[in-house]
């Protein structure tokens, strides 16, 4: 008996994490919160106007072929590859100042904060992107994202890869995905089924490519700008 007992007290101790009612909001930032679109266009200005055209062309070719290799974007680390084949250009060093500095306040897309404020009132608000452990976080820590969100930020290689890293830190009955990339969409979709509600926001050229768009499933809502989530109703979110 006092066997039992003890174990029976063993065992309520262990406490589960507990389960958000509300629902957990999950946001990407490139291209959904932030035009990173005009980022990129801004980069290949300025690598053209340091180093020509040529040098220009060769730099996207190396990021091209990283992304390839790692699945994410890493600016930093196409630059640093870029250096291996020109290590006597020191005008590098501010294309990297260029990157680390840049204004990305600037770059938020209408209204996006003000989602962020109107989602924390009815839920948890968390930023789930994929990226570097270096360019990412600082994009949107100046960005302003980074507070916004009180801190909330998740960066992954795959993220829809993380779904049970992202249950772990952040658990819930119901979750709501905002994203430019349908892919990414049906992928969480097809895990969490019912227990999610994607929605697709019409931003920058993945979200306009008819190949991309068409080559997965329809999003459960579909909106043309982040700001337009304001006026998704509740009973939409469900």
């Amino acid at each position: 008996m006092a066997s039992g007992s003890g174990s029976r007290d063993r065992k309520s101790a262990i406490t589960p994490p507990e389960i958000a009612t509300d629902p957990v909001f999950l946001l990407d930032v490139d291209n959904t919160l932030l035009d990173n679109d005009a980022v990129t266009e801004d980069l290949r200005r300025h690598l053209r106007n340091a180093f020509g055209d040529e040098c220009e062309r060769r730099y996207w070719e190396i990021f091209e072929q990283l992304r390839q290799e790692l699945g994410y974007a890493d600016y930093l680390g196409a630059l640093q590859r870029y250096r291996l084949e020109r290590p006597r250009e020191t005008e590098l060093l501010r294309v990297s100042l260029f990157l680390l500095e840049y204004p990305f306040a600037t770059r938020l897309y209408s209204g996006a904060l003000d989602v962020i404020a109107q989602l924390k009132a009815r839920g948890q608000v968390v930023l789930l992107s994929d990226g570097d452990v270096v360019f990412q976080p600082r994009k949107i820590e100046r960005s302003g994202l980074w507070a916004a969100v009180d801190g909330h930020v998740l960066i992954y290689i795959h993220k829809e890869q993380m779904l049970d890293e992202v249950e772990r830190q952040y658990p819930a009955a119901r979750y709501v995905m905002v994203d430019d990339k349908l892919r990414i969409l049906a992928a969480v979709k097809a895990i969490w089924r019912e227990r999610v509600t994607t929605v697709f926001v019409r931003q920058g050229h993945y979200a306009h490519d008819p190949a991309i768009v068409s080559a997965a499933p329809a999003a459960d809502i579909t909106i043309e700008c982040i700001a337009d989530f304001v006026g998704v109703s509740d009973a939409q979110r469900r």
